[in-house]
């Protein structure tokens, strides 16, 4: 389907939660299946799940997604610094989501977090939509 459609396969980025890593046995095959096709691979909704350091280690991953709970609770749970540490150490590219304010986003950015997604940008677009959206932007 890629070749006919002319689509590299590091256009296409695989996003799953964690809980479809929950048996790390039967994940990582899978996982390593896309990685070697050229796929990047995203763990959706870091940190509601079965997460561990241990369970990072054995999967090879490209993205982490903090989820936005724990965006919402910068402001007074100490969580969140963890998780980016955890995501600096294995070298792993980080979004945010939820940011809906210009503190969290700062807060976000000093600590290192790659990129981010949420309200503070736009609400959700269809594609034409979208294609507007960021040439008015970019």
């Amino acid at each position: 389907l890629l070749n006919r459609s002319q689509i590299s396969p590091s256009q296409i980025a695989l996003e799953l939660t964690e809980r479809e890593f929950a048996d790390p046995k039967t994940s990582a095959p899978i996982v390593a299946r896309y990685r070697n096709a050229g796929h990047a691979i995203y763990i959706d909704d870091f940190g509601t799940g079965y997460s561990s350091l241990s369970y990072l280690q054995n999967l090879d991953v490209d993205v982490l997604k903090i989820d936005k709970s724990f965006v919402d609770a910068l402001e007074y749970k100490n969580v969140t610094p963890h998780i980016i540490e955890m995501a600096k150490t294995l070298k792993l590219k980080m979004v945010a989501e939820g940011i809906e304010t210009t503190r969290q986003e700062q807060w976000l950015r000093q600590h290192g977090v790659h990129y981010g997604q949420g309200w503070l940008y736009s609400k959700p677009l269809p594609a034409t939509a979208f294609i507007l959206w960021a040439e008015q932007r970019l």
